[in-house]
């Protein structure tokens, strides 16, 4: 694994070719478990850290290369389809259903035919669970600059400055555009837009739907997604891998393999440009606000698809997830996500005490609540364990009682399952984890290192966060990329032309049907205890505060876990292409867990959400992105595990 910071400036343009000779490696519909080989790559050009790094297993194939036609020959592929239905053909295709992908599918598809391919119900999404709101400059007394300069300084100076002024300023465009869609927005009393503060934020500029935005701009995009004929939407289809070739030293998208877990199924869909909107991965670690979608999926098939993937080490943790211990009536069963409680109640006045019930926050920053994510995290993590408890107090309880079930009515109503008022008694919280500011690297067109492939929302990494996002910029920046990435998305179809049998040049993956019951039930248990290990390994030695000697033995932990589950899949007779949901989820696990640590490794420094005790102090001759390269070794099947299991029964 190839790892730098990268020297110079800390722009994230990609209007640059990635060239590695001859040596491309595929993705080329790869759906079998990625095993580990340890490799060493020649770096010293790319000021790389890393010793012995995990590498992907990729098959090369030969596949069309895109190439310039006509426009009269450039028409629309209307969902066209093979015999058998596993293959089907569209001019775009759409890799995740939250606000991102919804808005992207909009607009291309007054050119193209669009399939949006969801991991489960298609309103299952982290835009789904966002309480807050977006962010955007639509007071008079807020400007362009100031919005600017509050996510530069929460982003700890790492932020590239260009994609942030192309954001700010497009932001209130992006936001009438959604209610021009029909998403319904609070209005104060003078039937203006009511604008919220939330922590970072210098004005009040948060605009919202109560403290359910991301439901509202769900529902008003799904909606619109259902009243066009030209999208056609495949709910519970899990994104195996996506289909490259290479071709001038360039890797080039063609679409994706999908597992429909329905049906049990392996769909492919081939198309001339693929956005991935597939979202973080926030279930690497055992608490997060994130669905139970938020595997990673996107970030781990684009690394092996030979993309770019930048600023992982960057993972947020939201201050104030709900408690449940702290609850008057506990919930009977463990949450699938933790419940969030937005920044808005710290915008709205909302003030964190211990246990003791003593104000902490002025010990640790001026701004107090309203601090950034990042400092309001680590300060409660501080007092956590000084005081050996295991959540504080955030109290809103002084404001008016018809305030807040007005401003929150969706987490009063929640707390009051539980036997919590929270009009009058505070309400308990501790961090979740909750966003994934790294990701895939993107232009300021939303465009890969790869041909066809673009990226928007979180699975995107475009310099807008750097180091730490401010509230309510996610759903901005999605909204902004979303919309970038539709001219470039256009022009690149309508140079781009698709055989209809191009899909033979891709291996098909199989489901394990092969496999004795017993063997399936044993794969399932040893699977599930093995993501709850690798959960317990991430919070306990890559959390809010981080050492090197953590970090390295999460490295080392991470590396024998992986080792020995894929090990235990192949003594039950696992094969290379095959899939299931719940096997090609953990080794996206394993990928992005693998990326945050070796990220985390390279930054010799503490900055925005990364802390680390060894380097406690920013240095400004660290101030780049971290910058994870695509191997250019080519690796062949696990021959390593192959010879491992040559002998011996199961265990």
């Amino acid at each position: 694994m190839a790892i730098s910071l990268l020297d110079g400036s800390a722009n994230l343009r990609c209007g640059w070719n990635l060239h590695i000779k001859k040596q491309h490696q595929h993705a080329a519909g790869l759906s079998s478990l990625v095993f580990k080989t340890g490799f060493l790559t020649d770096v010293a050009r790319l000021c790389a850290i890393s010793s012995a790094a995990h590498g992907a297993v990729f098959r090369s194939v030969s596949a069309p290369v895109p190439k310039s036609i006509s426009a009269a020959r450039s028409a629309r592929i209307l969902c066209l389809q093979d015999n058998n239905s596993n293959t089907k053909y569209f001019d775009f295709v759409v890799v995740g259903s939250g606000v991102a992908g919804l808005r992207y599918a909009l607009e291309v598809s007054k050119h193209g035919s669009v399939a949006i391919i969801t991991k489960a119900e298609p309103h299952e999404s982290n835009t789904n669970y966002a309480q807050g709101g977006v962010s955007a400059v639509l007071c008079p007394s807020d400007s362009v600059e100031s919005h600017m300069q509050d996510t530069i300084v929460a982003g700890a100076h790492l932020c590239d400055e260009e994609t942030v002024r192309v954001v700010c300023t497009e932001g209130p465009d992006r936001v009438k555009e959604l209610i021009a869609i029909g998403a319904s927005f609070d209005h104060g009393h003078d039937g203006k837009l009511h604008l919220a503060r939330e922590g970072g934020h210098s004005h009040n500029r948060i605009v919202h739907a109560a403290d359910m935005t991301g439901r509202e701009i769900e529902r008003a995009l799904l909606k619109a997604v259902d009243d066009e004929p030209n999208i056609h939407l495949f709910g519970h289809h899990f994104a195996i891998d996506l289909l490259t070739s290479q071709g001038n030293d360039e890797i080039y998208c063609h679409g994706v393999d999908t597992l429909n877990t329905e049906t049990q199924q392996v769909v492919r869909f081939i198309a001339k440009v693929t956005l991935l909107a597939s979202g973080g991965a926030g279930h690497i670690y055992p608490t997060t606000t994130n669905p139970l979608v938020a595997t990673g999926d996107g970030v781990a098939m684009a690394r092996r698809a030979q993309a770019v993937i930048s600023n992982m080490e960057f993972v947020q943790f939201h201050p104030t997830a709900l408690a449940d211990e702290g609850l008057p009536i506990k919930p009977t069963n463990r949450r699938e996500n933790a419940f969030l409680i937005t920044e808005a109640v710290r915008g709205d006045g909302g003030i964190l005490y211990n246990q003791s019930m003593q104000r902490f926050m002025p010990l640790y920053d001026e701004r107090a609540e309203l601090a950034p994510r990042d400092v309001v995290a680590r300060s409660i993590d501080d007092q956590l364990k000084k005081r050996g408890e295991k959540y504080v107090l955030l109290d809103i309880s002084h404001k008016p009682r018809e305030q807040i079930l007005a401003h929150f009515p969706n987490i009063a109503a929640e707390c009051l399952r539980y036997g919590l008022d929270i009009t009058s008694s505070p309400i308990p919280v501790v961090p979740a984890a909750h966003y994934m500011c790294g990701g895939i690297r993107a232009g300021l067109l939303g465009e890969t290192n790869v041909k066809g492939l673009y990226v928007a929302g979180e699975v995107a990494c475009t310099g807008l966060h750097g180091a730490n996002r401010l509230a309510s910029n996610s759903l901005l920046e999605a909204l902004v990329f979303a919309r970038r990435a539709v001219q470039p998305s256009i022009d690149h179809m309508s140079r781009s032309s698709l055989d209809i049998h191009a899909s033979t040049m891709w291996t098909r993956p199989v489901l394990p049907t092969s496999l004795e019951s017993h063997a399936m039930q044993e794969i399932l248990f040893r699977t599930k205890t093995t993501r709850i290990e690798l959960q317990s390994i991430m919070w306990e030695y890559v959390g809010i505060v981080r050492s090197t000697s953590r970090l390295k033995t999460a490295e080392w932990k991470i590396g024998e876990l992986e080792a020995e589950w894929e090990e235990f899949l192949f003594r039950r007779e696992w094969k290379p292409m095959m899939v299931g949901l719940q096997a090609c989820e953990m080794k996206n696990l394993f990928c992005c867990a693998k990326l945050v640590v070796s990220s985390a490794l390279a930054r010799q420094e503490s900055r925005g959400l990364h802390y680390i005790e060894d380097f406690p102090f920013l240095e400004e001759s660290k101030r780049k992105p971290t910058i994870i390269f695509p191997t250019s070794l080519k690796l062949t099947w696990s021959s390593q595990q192959a010879h491992k299991l040559a002998a011996g029964a199961p265990r």
